[in-house]
């Protein structure tokens, strides 16, 4: 059933909202390859994500700063079984996001997505499948700033040729989302996809 949300563009998060989170075998061969401890390699992972989800760190880079947490030193062919298993990982799919998201499309609502994410999966984004649902692809490492920031909204809202309260924005981090609607977006905190599918068909005119 088409789902028509004139006058305003429809955004979304990619990770955990059309993806899948990561699954635990999916976590297990990650640690498994660094050859460290589950808790400290997910600290050392989250520590600093945001360099390269902001474009300031490469991926060597990125994995290089892990490995001095860890108080460790991977060979070049350890870094790249890391980035390949970490890459997977996140290409998963929550099918009930995307046929509402094809919803969307069938009822000529504007969409698009708004991840915060490295450079390497900006052409993902834009080969997959899904691509042709969305007419414009944001990715954080090629804007210089990741969610919560509100310039990151405020720069989508422009590309997107709308005011912020044109903007529907939807994330599965309460934190991003808060910070979109602080900024009189209109927001939704993704808990699952039947919340999601009320959620928008209450902003059907």
């Amino acid at each position: 059933m088409a789902i028509s949300i004139p006058g305003r563009v429809v955004v979304f998060d990619y990770g955990e909202v059309i993806s899948r989170s990561p699954s635990d075998a999916d976590r297990a061969a990650l640690v498994a390859i660094s050859g460290c401890h589950d808790a400290e390699f997910w600290e050392a992972y989250w520590a600093h994500r945001d360099g390269l989800d902001q474009g300031t760190l490469s991926i060597p880079e990125y994995w290089r700063l892990v490995a001095a947490d860890l108080g460790v030193t991977w060979r070049a062919s350890t870094v790249h079984a890391l980035w390949i298993a970490d890459f997977r990982s996140w290409w998963s799919l929550e099918p009930a996001t995307l046929d509402l998201i094809e919803e969307l499309h069938e009822g000529g609502t504007r969409l698009a997505i708004l991840s915060n994410a490295g450079f390497d999966f900006s052409s993902p984004f834009r080969r997959s499948p899904m691509a042709q649902f969305f007419e414009r692809v944001f990715v954080s490492a090629e804007m210089d700033a990741v969610k919560p920031d509100p310039a990151i909204y405020a720069e989508v809202a422009a590309e997107l040729g709308i005011p912020l309260d044109r903007m529907v924005f939807i994330d599965n981090k309460a934190v991003n989302s808060d910070a979109a609607a602080a900024l009189g977006v209109t927001a939704h905190h993704f808990t699952g996809a039947e919340g999601l599918d009320a959620f928008l068909r209450s902003l059907q005119s």
